[in-house]
């Protein structure tokens, strides 16, 4: 190797070592704008996929659907990256990345717009109540209107009169336009992902990748922590606010047929997102490379070959102009040598199947809290934003720090994520145990005499208490009586009459709530469902600590898992492999976690609501044991699977590994000498050298 004059260079030693002085400016400024323009991107699609997430139940009562629905809505934004990100990546990566990306934030910030749509052009939300005017009287309520016996076991009042906007709202299913909206956010999201990463990787030095890669993940993961706490901010509001008086608004946030305003968010994250777009316009297709990535001593997957150049510390690859029709015949045969990776292969199915329990979780977690521990919408969604998502966060950020400061190879990261994930998982088993009762809901959970284990069915709705009138089976608008029990509708409790307006109704001389009352004389009950018992209040608290902990352990190898993913590939492969992990979780996992997790929580439902024109709608209570058995037995048993593959994850890549170590015997010291450094969890990179000392006739190895 030639000596270079150290008072030409000011950056390297006779060693070839490089002085602080390179190091320390080895970071180009245009990939510090890119750098901090991606962590934007991400930040942004990030707020609002997590949005998306925290308003699944608010949608689903405005719009009337099942769980299993809200799954496809969900899904549908996956649906919209498995249109084109094979060829974003593939293509993509030989044209202006920057721009492309930013052509995506546009796109991605319309689809936004598009959600928001339905609210302006649907008519206000109307609430399911049993509570009717009196006929003889404007000012008293008569929640028992009078009836024959036989009229009262049909059951079949109905619960809201037809009015003639029932045509106009079933004619028009708008829940379509927030599907078209998703997918749309699934295609401008598409570039930002695969060949932002790759960008970052192609441009900087070996031994910082990690660590940038780590700090644009914490972003992205520190966007739902807004995305969350806007929902959160939002729950609070009333869905029609400035079109309705608050007075006559009888139900309050934690009652589950509140509807916030979600359309609100929307409106906001679309607007960041349009903002994130404006800084790629202004960067360059390619930037200077590190010489460290020509390095003999480097991994074989981070080599590079280029021209030479006076710059010292970066070279420049060639631009050459784009041939589209050489790169569509080169994408079956590239496409090809990269499925043929055995190590590869069982990355994606390793990450498909955690990814099913991961997406299946985050989706209906927020509902979990809401159902299972009697927590409105607006603080599940807080305390996600505030204490869920920054421990995973800064989770994913320790992964990153620690893969620098150990120099972890590829073994190494190999084992630090399986390890974290492992125990993370024996953590989570605890959350089984951590259960709370079903709440004391008459002809439902309950008899009406108060007797535990009632099992619903419709005709348990009715008893000699409530013979007298005629009730409705379908109806949901609960009410507590002051013997702790829940009632279906004040007609149902047999209440006869009320007092108060808005929510300060209180209803009389109910005859349920004193059948099942231990002090005769309290016939009273209020709007709303019961308070959870205080033993389910002091559980709630341990699951919020148990659930932090967990979420830093398992996002500890989240960045030394990506890291993994891109060092285990040759350099040219690298964005279309990013895309096609992309596009394989999000089919394999994104797409179905939503909708199956969503249909078998549907079947721990209780008692549905109905639409206003007929048709089963949205759930208004469930089995809480029930919907913790399957919705955390189905999220560890994924995850169960997944070890599994791991066993053979590690045997292919020790088998790999030795394999290169043949290919080196035969193909020079060098070569050997680097892969028994990154078996051994040594140094990627930590000199330069001149790019005169790079073979460019070597073939890249895997």
């Amino acid at each position: 190797m030639k000596k270079m004059d150290t008072s030409a260079t000011g950056s390297w030693m006779l060693n070839n070592k490089p002085t602080s002085s390179a190091v320390k400016n080895s970071c180009h400024p245009n990939l510090k704008m890119f750098l901090a323009a991606l962590s934007f991107a991400y930040f942004a699609k990030a707020l609002s996929g997590s949005y998306m997430k925290s308003t699944i139940t608010q949608l689903e009562r405005r719009f009337d659907i099942p769980s299993y629905l809200i799954g496809i809505i969900d899904g549908s934004f996956e649906i919209g990256n498995l249109l084109v990100i094979a060829f974003v990546s593939y293509f993509g990566a030989k044209l202006h990345r920057p721009k492309i990306i930013a052509i995506g934030c546009v796109v991605m910030s319309f689809g936004t717009f598009l959600i928001a749509m339905p609210h302006f052009i649907i008519g206000r939300y109307k609430i399911e109540t049993s509570v009717r005017q009196s006929v003889n009287s404007t000012n008293n309520l008569s929640p028992c209107p009078e009836s024959s016996p036989e009229s009262t076991r049909a059951g079949d009042r109905p619960s809201i009169l037809p009015s003639r906007g029932c045509e106009r709202e079933s004619g028009v299913s708008m829940w379509i336009y927030v599907f078209l909206g998703n997918v749309l956010r699934g295609i401008g999201e598409t570039p930002v992902q695969p060949l932002g990463i790759s960008y970052i990787d192609d441009y900087a030095q070996s031994e910082n990748a990690a660590l940038y890669i780590g700090c644009v993940q914490t972003i992205s993961v520190i966007g739902p922590v807004f995305g969350y706490l806007l929902g959160s901010l939002c729950a609070k509001i009333y869905v029609d606010i400035g079109y309705v008086d608050m007075e006559t608004v009888t139900i309050a946030p934690d009652d589950s047929r509140w509807v916030g305003a979600w359309w609100l968010g929307y409106l906001i994250a679309g607007t960041i997102t349009l903002m994130s777009a404006v800084p790629f316009w202004f960067l360059p297709k390619s930037l200077p490379v590190p010489l460290d990535k020509h390095d003999t001593s480097c991994t074989p997957e981070q080599t590079r070959f280029i021209k030479d150049s006076p710059t010292m510390e970066h070279k420049f690859r060639p631009e050459e102009p784009a041939n589209l029709h050489q790169m569509a015949k080169d994408f079956l045969p590239t496409l090809k040598n990269l499925l043929w990776n055995p190590v590869y292969i069982i990355y994606l199915c390793v990450t498909i199947v955690q990814f099913n329990s991961l997406i299946g979780m985050v989706t209906y977690k927020p509902k979990y809290i809401e159902q299972h521990y009697g927590q409105s919408a607006s603080k599940a969604n807080f305390l996600m934003g505030m204490i869920n998502i920054p421990a995973v966060a800064l989770g994913m950020f320790s992964g990153g720090v620690i893969m620098k400061r150990y120099k972890l190879g590829i073994m190494g990261a190999a084992k630090f994520a399986f390890g974290t994930s492992l125990l993370g998982y024996f953590l989570s088993l605890f959350f089984l145990a951590m259960g709370c009762e079903n709440s004391k809901v008459a002809g439902i959970t309950v008899s009406y005499t108060g007797v535990q284990g009632s099992s619903y069915q419709e005709p348990s709705l009715f008893s000699d208490c409530n013979s007298g009138c005629l009730c409705s089976r379908r109806e949901w608008d609960p009410v507590c009586g002051e013997n702790g029990i829940t009632y279906a509708s004040p007609c149902l409790a047999g209440c006869t009459s009320a007092t108060g307006s808005g929510r300060n109704t209180v209803f009389n001389n109910c005859r349920c709530v004193a059948l099942a009352d231990t002090q005769p004389g309290n016939l009273t009950a209020a709007l709303g469902q019961c308070p959870r018992r205080d033993g389910c209040d002091r559980i709630f608290p341990y699951f919020l600590a148990l659930s932090v902990l967990s979420s830093f352990i398992i996002s500890l190898g989240g960045t030394p898992g990506f890291v993994l993913l891109i060092r285990c590939i040759k350099p040219e492969l690298k964005s279309l492999a990013l895309g096609i992990h992309t596009l394989a979780t999000r089919t394999l996992a994104g797409i179905p976690a939503p909708i199956y997790f969503g249909a078998i929580i549907d079947t721990t439902c209780l008692k549905w609501g109905y639409k206003m024109c007929g048709g089963r709608g949205a759930c208004r209570i469930y089995d809480t044991s029930a919907y913790r058995i399957v919705y955390l037995g189905l999220t560890l048993g994924l995850r169960t699977v997944s070890f599994l593959l791991c066993i053979s994850g590690f045997a292919l890549l020790k088998r790999h590994v030795k394999r290169e170590e043949k290919y080196a015997l035969t193909n020079g010291s060098a070569e050997l000498e680097t892969l028994r450094k990154e078996e051994n969890s040594s140094v990627h990179c930590e000199q330069f050298i001149p790019a005169s000392d790079c073979n460019p006739d070597r073939e890249t190895r895997l």
